[in-house]
């Protein structure tokens, strides 16, 4: 399972506690700048682990991007890889030239259109973004770099989190 998001120098908001009458204040950065993260979560087909492969883009990913990132992955697996994917265009002109390039090593399951509940890895990002790093405000992007890597370590070190992205996307292992 393969997904895509967006990290931004602007915080994510969230409630959280403060003294009463003494709303919490986030002063933040006006600026734009954000870092495009791709994730993978792999499970091994005998032992059911489950691994959390990422990396980090400054720019927004297209299909040479996941294209390089999926070979990476491969590597892993070298009896080959199942990729259940959305249609964005950008795993779709990936996915067809992977399947030129490796046809027995990289194979395709589509999950149906606008069904981001079907994708484990939404639950990633959910835990990372709006669990982690909410209400964070980094000094620049390579702050916000750090942070959002240890975030996904973090989580990618906990196989009963990673097995209740499974269990909320109504998956079996």
């Amino acid at each position: 399972m393969a997904d895509e998001t967006g990290l931004l120098l602007q915080p994510l908001v969230r409630r959280t506690w403060g003294p009463r009458g003494q709303p919490p204040v986030l002063y933040s950065w006006d600026r734009r700048d954000r870092l495009s993260v791709i994730s993978v979560l792999g499970v091994s087909p005998h032992r059911r682990r489950l691994t959390l492969f990422f990396r980090m883009y400054s720019s927004n990913v297209c299909h040479r991007d996941f294209q390089q990132f999926a070979i990476e992955v491969m590597r892993h697996f070298p009896r080959g890889v199942v990729w259940v994917l959305d249609r964005w265009s950008v795993h779709r002109a990936a996915a067809s030239r992977l399947q030129k390039r490796f046809p027995r090593r990289f194979c395709v399951e589509w999950l149906p259109p606008y069904a981001p509940e079907l994708n484990p890895v939404e639950q990633v990002w959910t835990r990372t973004k709006y669990g982690r790093l909410a209400n964070y405000i980094p000094e620049d992007l390579n702050a916000l770099r750090r942070s959002a890597r240890l975030a996904l370590r973090h989580l990618g070190n906990q196989q009963t989190s990673l097995k209740s992205c499974f269990i909320h996307a109504k998956l079996k292992l």
